[in-house]
């Protein structure tokens, strides 16, 4: 399995427009974040999990020629609003694209995207096909097993997937026993680790340490970050052992 991290900033990216710190003005490609998004390849499939903003630079810049379906962990305008763009996988395979998606989010999807799904549409608007998650069951897409793992956003019930040793969790700060359970054996985790104060809704880097630490992962990843956690390769520096930093354009091979 390859694991692509397409985007790792926060809602607004980074840098944040207009802002003249450190972090947003580095020379350092690290530092320039795309909203957050990853591409897992299997053998079974091609699969985003969110299209967000940048999704089709996204697409352009990892050259993601084929893709079978997009996953969605919640229906946050930075996490949904480039599914216009699937229109091209549209075209050059001929078929809808396929969506996974749990009721909630199909409503933000709706409501969002209501061209798309209106009884008589113009021609050239993108074509999905619409699959509900079961936050409590396990799917699969071509054979690819995928598990949810329920998380919270603040008060907003958000969707981490565990795929085979992998999990990948974003837009968390809270997770309760019974769906850390589901994390325990992965090898490798993702996590949101958005700046080092509190923040309502986002786990913090010390917050997102403990999380990680509590699975047992042999290796983590911190994803979904600001430019207020501070420069790439300073914050790598000080991460407990077996604990980095996502960029993107990262590519794991499991």
């Amino acid at each position: 399995m390859k694991v692509t991290f397409l985007g790792t900033g926060t809602s607004q990216g980074v840098p944040f427009i207009g802002c003249g710190c450190p972090v947003c003005t580095s020379t350092n490609k690290k530092d320039n974040r795309l909203r957050s998004a990853i591409w897992i390849e299997t053998p079974e499939a091609s699969i985003v999990i969110d299209s967000g903003p940048d999704f089709r630079y996204q697409m352009l810049r990892a050259k993601v020629h084929k893709l079978d379906a997009i996953v969605f962990t919640h229906g946050h305008k930075d996490h949904v609003a480039g599914l216009d763009d699937v229109r091209a996988y549209n075209f050059h395979d001929n078929k809808p694209m396929e969506v996974y998606a749990t009721t909630a989010t199909q409503e933000a999807l709706h409501r969002e995207f209501s061209y798309i799904f209106t009884e008589h549409n113009y021609p050239g608007v993108p074509k999905v096909n619409l699959h509900t998650i079961n936050s409590n069951d396990t799917f699969n897409i071509n054979g690819l097993e995928i598990t949810p793992v329920r998380v919270l956003h603040y008060k907003m019930e958000v969707l981490g997937f565990r795929v085979k040793n992998f999990t990948y969790i974003t837009d968390a700060n809270y997770i309760a026993p019974e769906e850390m359970a589901k994390i325990v054996g992965s090898e490798v985790i993702v996590l949101n680790a958005l700046r080092h104060e509190p923040h309502i809704s986002h786990y913090t880097l010390n917050e997102a340490i403990a999380t990680a630490t509590e699975t047992g992962a042999d290796t983590t990843y911190f994803t979904h970050i600001s430019h207020q956690l501070g420069l790439h390769d300073e914050v790598n520096a000080i991460l407990p052992d077996g604990m980095f930093l996502a960029y993107d354009g990262l590519t794991l091979h499991l």
